[in-house]
């Protein structure tokens, strides 16, 4: 069995700061987070959507690509980038491991009301799959994916669901109604991590199987140490094929 039994929602406010700042928030959090963890960070944590700086955040980004392994040493460690492939920019997300980059895939699910169609270029919804680290099944659905239930189909069978969001105040029931519903659904944990400018919803933590929520808006890292047991249990409790 996995050792990786430490969930860690990471949750900060960023949109305001240089990339600079928010990368030595984002340095300052990691370091505190134990070895043998599981960590999650906001979508685009290191600006959000500044595009009128999309150059300077795939530049940033490439930049920051060692330092990120480096962070990662006895961690998974996920977070989403703006990169630039030819003339073309994504939100990716990435998944580090043990110094090492691991996994990588666009947002397939642009998110209309934040323009997003107009500067980013959408991946595909094959590209959502589940991978395995260190004996743990692990799938991403990246923000407004998470509210595509046929999407959800697709990473049944994962025992870490993450969800790096970006999700505003006024949906902020929203957020937690649908990570809730997906951590029933699925039979799974599933990971929250948002940001929690003034203006978004914060809403970040850990869900169980079960569907126990932990979450705090008012801190910076909230965290579980979990037995993976529980999704067996589940599973088995209530079979819905997963056992």
């Amino acid at each position: 069995m996995t050792t990786f039994n430490k969930l860690l929602a990471l949750q900060f406010d960023y949109q305001q700061k240089s990339f600079e700042e928010n990368f030595k928030t984002l340095q300052r959090l990691l370091k505190q987070a134990p070895n043998s963890s599981v960590v999650l960070a906001p979508e685009l944590c290191l600006g959000g959507y500044k595009y009128d700086s999309l150059d300077l955040a795939a530049t940033f980004s490439k930049e920051i690509i060692p330092s990120l392994k480096e962070l990662s040493n006895d961690k998974i460690f996920a977070l989403t980038l703006i990169e630039k492939e030819g003339e073309n920019y994504y939100n990716n997300l990435k998944i580090f491991f043990n110094k090492q980059l691991i996994y990588s895939r666009p947002k397939a699910r642009l998110f209309p009301l934040g323009d997003e169609e107009r500067y980013f270029t959408a991946g595909e919804d094959e590209e959502i799959n589940i991978i395995e680290i260190d004996g743990i099944k692990i799938a991403t659905l990246i923000c407004f994916e998470l509210r595509f239930t046929e999407l959800w189909q697709k990473v049944l069978g994962a025992d870490i669901i993450l969800v790096p969001a970006f999700w505003g105040k006024t949906r902020k029931e929203h957020l937690k109604t649908l990570s809730h519903a997906l951590a029933i659904a699925n039979q799974a944990f599933v990971l929250v991590a948002n940001s929690s400018d003034s203006d978004m919803a914060s809403s970040s933590g850990i869900i169980t199987p079960f569907g126990d929520v932990y979450r705090d808006d008012s801190s910076f890292i909230i965290h579980k140490e979990v037995d993976f047991n529980e999704i067996k249990k589940m599973r088995r409790y209530i079979n819905i094929g997963l056992a």
